[in-house]
């Protein structure tokens, strides 16, 4: 099949914001699907202890927040750490060479470990008793448990180890049992959006490919998530050295297409033919998405996202499109970013900045995420930390510039 790129002119960044949004789910088309579905459609939602893999399948697919507690209860989805030693929550499918990426994450601690006197062999010891005392539990356990059985086994670090990061060994030794599928962590309550967790033995089987079958893998499903990415943005969400990336591209078969920005993007022959022949929505379409969720993440692009009427639009004398990272949540309409907002769970409700006056769609779907957060979560937290203290500083300026 022969491929022939749009030409450059009409690659804006409003037709370019408007197939990221489609690619992404976000316009319907993953009504219906499971939340491996809608993961290995969309992406891996990243995890750091906030509620973004919620709002994840929520916004694409309606999913509740009982439905995905289910679905990790049941393994359909999980969260493991892959990418760059980040952790997603990913579908079923993908667990064994998606933990296969983040290997060389797992293993650079011990490095930090050597150079406090800690040897290899140490460590293998300790990762096997590890996985015998979990083998042997009826129940989970958690670090202070694992330590508690395991006693001299797991040695102190000292001052020097706490100045490193490394206060025992065992957060080493968990790590490369997990990277290895050997035990896998499950969280105390069965939610996502928290951080405490316990662990359990697993026994995952291998991919069976090598590390260049891997990358290659990642490539491909990044590239099909994103609808094509530059080879930095690339870089960012798979930590591949340069060799590593042009490797990967080069065996997926994906094609240069320049655009109007001066952006080069890599895409997968399949999207450029799509993306051809591609049709701009013309009605609203609204999202309430998380600062994380992998339309803004995965290319860390947020500033493509604004209009360029919008690019001087300040909170807190923040310029929001010289920001790597959003200091709050995006409103968007079909990609486009028009509007911030934060959820106050001291009164209940979202505390949203629209640039221009909101539509009755912007109304309502703001008033639908209330609603879900509400009933289902409780609160919105963007991270472990996070809290409605720590937020309140947002809080307050999404509501002075809103006019509240």
């Amino acid at each position: 099949m022969t491929t022939s790129a749009p030409p450059a002119a009409t690659l804006t960044p409003e037709r370019l914001r408007a197939w990221a949004w489609h690619k992404q789910g976000l316009d319907g088309s993953l009504q219906g699907k499971t939340s491996g579905e809608v993961l290995d459609h969309a992406g891996w939602a990243r995890s750091v202890g906030g509620a973004n893999p919620y709002l994840t399948l929520f916004a694409r697919a309606g999913i509740s927040r009982e439905q995905a507690d289910r679905d990790v209860k049941a393994l359909r989805i999980h969260e493991l750490p892959t990418a760059r030693g980040c952790t997603y929550v990913l579908g079923q499918s993908d667990y064994p060479w998606a933990l296969q990426i983040g290997r060389d994450a797992a293993i650079a601690p011990f490095k930090v470990l050597a150079r406090l006197g800690v040897d290899r062999a140490e460590i293998t010891l300790l990762e096997d008793q590890v996985e015998h005392v979990l083998q042997e539990s009826s129940e989970p356990m958690d670090p202070k448990q694992l330590r508690d059985v395991l006693g001299d086994s797991v040695r102190s670090l000292g001052e020097e180890g706490k100045k490193k990061g490394a206060s025992t060994t065992l957060p080493t030794a968990l790590g490369l049992l997990q990277a290895d599928g050997r035990i896998r962590r499950v969280p105390i309550n069965g939610r996502l959006d928290q951080q405490r967790y316990a662990y359990t033995g697993w026994g995952l089987q291998p991919s069976g490919m090598d590390d260049d079958g891997a990358r290659r893998l990642l490539i491909e499903r990044y590239l099909r998530w994103t609808g094509g990415a530059t080879l930095k943005q690339s870089q960012w969400f798979t930590g591949f050295t340069v060799t590593q990336s042009k490797a990967a591209l080069a065996a997926v078969g994906a094609v240069e297409v320049p655009t109007t920005t001066g952006d080069v993007l890599w895409m997968l022959p399949a999207d450029v033919d799509r993306l051809a022949g591609f049709e701009e929505p013309g009605d609203e379409q609204i999202q309430l998405l998380a600062g994380t969720d992998s339309l803004v993440l995965h290319r860390r692009n947020s500033a493509d996202m604004f209009d360029d009427e919008d690019k001087g639009k300040k909170v807190l004398d923040t310029t929001l499109a010289l920001q790597a990272d959003l200091p709050d949540h995006p409103i968007l309409d079909r990609g486009r970013i028009i509007g911030l907002w934060q959820y106050d769970p001291g009164k209940e409700r979202i505390a949203a900045w629209t640039f221009d006056k909101p539509t009755p769609a912007v109304s309502k779907r703001i008033a639908e995420v209330e609603t879900w957060i509400r009933e289902e979560l409780g609160d919105f937290r963007s991270f472990s930390l996070d809290s409605p203290a720590s937020r309140q500083v947002r809080i307050d300026a999404l509501d002075e510039a809103a006019g509240r």
